[in-house]
């Protein structure tokens, strides 16, 4: 879903930060030689050998060492519910983006069952539960959720002096649940009742489009 948002709004002469690229492990996030040029921003110094990246830094989404208006578009994928305030990550967005550029944003709804258990329990139970399913320990991080619904987004987004243009959310496959048999069960059972009776404010995965105005 991600991809197919990003793709509505690429072209082949844009540059395109990716905001917390990582090491390159979700293959929908390769979008090399789709734009003019795509730079990888992470704390993670793994993401000097991101293979979907034109150039890539080793940093902070807070102190983005990028020239003013640099890029078109700005992708972020499952980061910004990892920052405790997002307005300094906003200003840094803001500063490096052109004039009606994009700020494109994948993060979950801090409502759903699983942003909602990951709110109750402890860091490690996190690390522990992602490695049953295939993810490193050192891949998991800390969660605050500060940007995670509608009128969150709307507020900081209004706040850093950026507009929305979409915030979708969606509800797929309940992927959390596949362990166990019974509970995928359930989850689907979740997943396709709340599609039936469209309530965004229960699905798992935000979507969101901003601008630079």
């Amino acid at each position: 879903l991600l991809r197919e948002e990003i793709l509505r709004y690429l072209k082949p002469e844009m540059t395109v930060l990716d905001l917390g690229a990582g090491a390159g492990i979700v293959p929908e996030m390769n979008f090399k030689g789709k734009a003019k040029m795509i730079y990888g921003l992470d704390p993670d110094e793994r993401v000097m050998s991101n293979p979907f990246l034109d150039s890539a830094v080793c940093s902070t989404a807070e102190q983005m060492p990028f020239s003013n208006e640099m890029f078109d578009m700005i992708i972020c994928q499952n980061v910004i519910e990892h920052i405790e305030n997002p307005l300094p990550l906003l200003a840094q967005v803001k500063r490096v983006l052109k004039s009606g550029g994009l700020f494109i944003v994948k993060t979950p709804n801090r409502n759903h069952y699983v942003s909602l258990g990951a709110r109750m329990t402890p860091l490690k139970f996190h690390q522990w539960y992602n490695q049953l399913r295939g993810r490193e320990e050192e891949d998991t991080f800390k969660t605050f959720y500060r940007f995670n619904s509608k009128s969150a987004q709307k507020k900081f987004i209004a706040d850093a002096r950026l507009e929305t243009v979409s915030i979708n959310i969606y509800e797929n496959r309940p992927e959390y649940l596949r362990l166990n048999p019974l509970a995928y069960l359930i989850g689907i059972i979740y997943e396709r009742s709340i599609n039936v009776l469209n309530l965004d404010s229960c699905k798992a995965v935000m979507i969101s489009v901003f601008r630079k105005k």
